[in-house]
Parts: C-alpha cells; sequence; structure tokens
C-alpha cells in the first residue's frame, strides 16, 4: 500500500471515530432535560376541625362545596437557584414542559403561577425570601377598623396562587430527559362570608365590606404567611337573606407554625374583625363590626364565616324621597402597589 494510501485511511478513520462520539472538551451541547409535569391540589379551604368538605349544606348556601374549588392557572414560572446565586427564570404553560437543566444535585427549584393581577411578587432571587403580596387598596370609609388598627394598609383580595418547592431533580445524565414530577399547592385560600340580617333588608341597596388581620403575603418555598397583617377590601352580592360574599386570603399571620397539622387550634391572641358596609335606598350608609376570631381559630385557611341577626330598623330609612343610589355614588376605591413591608 502507497504512503498517501496508508495516510488518506488513517484520516478517514480518525475522521469518523470523531463524528460518531462526543468528547466533552469539543461537545458543546451536554443537556440534561427536566421533562416538568405539573399536578394541581384544587382546594379552596383546608379542614382544622369543621369537616366543611364532608358536612356541607347545599340548601343553606345556594350551591355546592365542589363549585368552590380554584381552577388551573395558565402560567407558571420555574426558577432555577444555582450555588452562584444568579437564579434563572423559565415559564410553562399549566401541563408543564421540557426544560434543560444542569447538574440537578446542584440545583433547586421554585415553581409558581404567574398570571395574577393582584399579587406583587418580591424577592424572587432569593429562595428563602421570596413572597407573594396582595395590592394595595383604599377606601374613605372604615372608621371603626382604621381606629383598631391604625398601622395596617388595606389591600385586594389576592388572585388564586399555587406554588411548589423541588429540592432537587432526579439524577440526569447527559443527553437524557427525566421525568419531574411537581405537585402545586395552593397559598390562597376562601371565604365565603355571609352576613344575615333578622329585619330591614328591604331598605338596603348596596353593601360591602372588610377583613382585618389577615396576612398580608406569604412566602412561596414554604407557605408560610408573614407576621404582617393587612385589611382585605371587598364587595357583597345581596342575597334573600342578607349579603354575601367569597373573599381570599393567604390565611392567618404566621402560619403554619410549630402546630401546624393539629386537628383544632385554641383562640388566637391576634384580632380579628368583619366590617360591613350598607349604603340604604335612601342615601344613608351604616357601618356594623365584629369579633370574629373565634370563627377564625377554626378555620386559618378559608372556610365559612356567619354573622346573624343584623337588623336595620325602618325609621333609618326615613326619608326617602327617590333619591337614586349607584355604584358611582357608592364611593370609589384607588389601587395602589406599594413595595413589600409598607405600612400605610
Amino acid at each position: 500500500m502507497k504512503l498517501t494510501d496508508i495516510l488518506t485511511f488513517s484520516t478517514v478513520c480518525l475522521m469518523a471515530c470523531t463524528m460518531s462520539s462526543c468528547r466533552k472538551d469539543l461537545c458543546y451541547n451536554h443537556f440534561r432535560t427536566a421533562s416538568v409535569s405539573l399536578e394541581w391540589e384544587h382546594e379552596w379551604e383546608r379542614d382544622y376541625g369543621m369537616s366543611h368538605s364532608s358536612n356541607w349544606d347545599e340548601a343553606l348556601h345556594g350551591f355546592g362545596y365542589e363549585s368552590l374549588r380554584p381552577g388551573r392557572p395558565d402560567w407558571v414560572t420555574m426558577v432555577t437557584y444555582t450555588a452562584d446565586d444568579n437564579p434563572r427564570e423559565d415559564f410553562l404553560s399549566a401541563d408543564g414542559g421540557d426544560i434543560n437543566v444542569g447538574d440537578p444535585t446542584q440545583q433547586t427549584y421554585l415553581f409558581y403561577n404567574n398570571d395574577t393581577e393582584y399579587i406583587v411578587f418580591s424577592d424572587i432571587a432569593s429562595l428563602t425570601d421570596a413572597r407573594a403580596t396582595s395590592s394595595s387598596r383604599s377606601r374613605t370609609s372604615l372608621a371603626y377598623i382604621k381606629e383598631m388598627y391604625p398601622a395596617l394598609r388595606s389591600s385586594n383580595p389576592p388572585d388564586v396562587l399555587y406554588a411548589a418547592y423541588v429540592r432537587e431533580a432526579p439524577q440526569i445524565g447527559l443527553h437524557e430527559a427525566r421525568p419531574l414530577p411537581v405537585r402545586m399547592q395552593p397559598l390562597v385560600y376562601t371565604y365565603v362570608i355571609r352576613y344575615e340580617f333578622e329585619h330591614g333588608l328591604e331598605h338596603v341597596a348596596l353593601a360591602r365590606g372588610a377583613i382585618a388581620g389577615m396576612a398580608e403575603s406569604v412566602y412561596l418555598r414554604n407557605g408560610v404567611t408573614s407576621e404582617e397583617s393587612t385589611i382585605v377590601l371587598f364587595d357583597c352580592d345581596l342575597k334573600s337573606y342578607g349579603a354575601e360574599t367569597h373573599v381570599r386570603t393567604f390565611g392567618v399571620p404566621g402560619f403554619p407554625d410549630e402546630y401546624y397539622g393539629r386537628s383544632a387550634l385554641s383562640r388566637s391572641d391576634r384580632p380579628y374583625t368583619l366590617n360591613l358596609e350598607v349604603r340604604l335606598k335612601n342615601g344613608k350608609t351604616y357601618e356594623f363590626n365584629y369579633d370574629i376570631a373565634d370563627q377564625i381559630a377554626m378555620q386559618p385557611r378559608g372556610g365559612v364565616i356567619r354573622i346573624t341577626g343584623i337588623r336595620i330598623e325602618d325609621d333609618q330609612n326615613l326619608s326617602d324621597s327617590g333619591f337614586e343610589v349607584d355604584v358611582s355614588d357608592w364611593g370609589e376605591h384607588e389601587d395602589i402597589d406599594l413595595p413589600v413591608g409598607v405600612m400605610r
């Protein structure tokens, strides 16, 4: 064999070996793929002794327990935290998706839905500090609550919010794809609030309310609510028995705590006040305020709050000369996004 033929044959063999193998110092696509699948826990309240799910009175409420379950959001943010303190964000649909990851043993992952309107996310760069806070909202009334809670800002009810924390993904080799199942759990819970009138409901044209003392924010990694509290404002619908609303909150402040998982709670030392403001057909407004700490004690994360025996006396609606009560005259509110921790 000629020398040139030998050199040509050797070159071809070398090229074949190079093309059929991947050397770490030459290959630039050493991908590891986590196939994220999202499972959603559709809970609107947590049971701490009230057993609403098994004792639900559909005739009383006019709707079923299941109808309150939150739906799936549209989009999810996946935050990857690494040792170099430079987190990366990826975006997924509600079903999940394939994400290229580095060494899973050196990474942790935070998931939360990002399609919210009344939630402010902050400190996402820090896994331990990342939290969600309800956006601010003002109201010119609430004289009693503002006197009782002078340091608290008022806020919108937060949107539906889910989150999950994954300490590490399964071992994934180069050029491999491995499933990463993630269970998304709710961080916002619903209170069904019923204001039941004993007399005078026919005089009421509009109703709204507030609940003071609820958690201002929640930490995304572990679902612990902040110690700071807020006044959650909401509107009400008039019903045959009075007024009703379904209001979302993060639950009570400082929870879960060392007693997380307990089946029942004792009365909290924190005050919780429920407000009802009504506009009568003659244009007058009246406020009612109730201590609801006993009801909140057994329902720290969603449930049913009932106020009974409310009265509007007939003489309170005197001088009704056709005054037209509408929403614009009810008193507008203003939505203001404040930085986390700012009290107003």
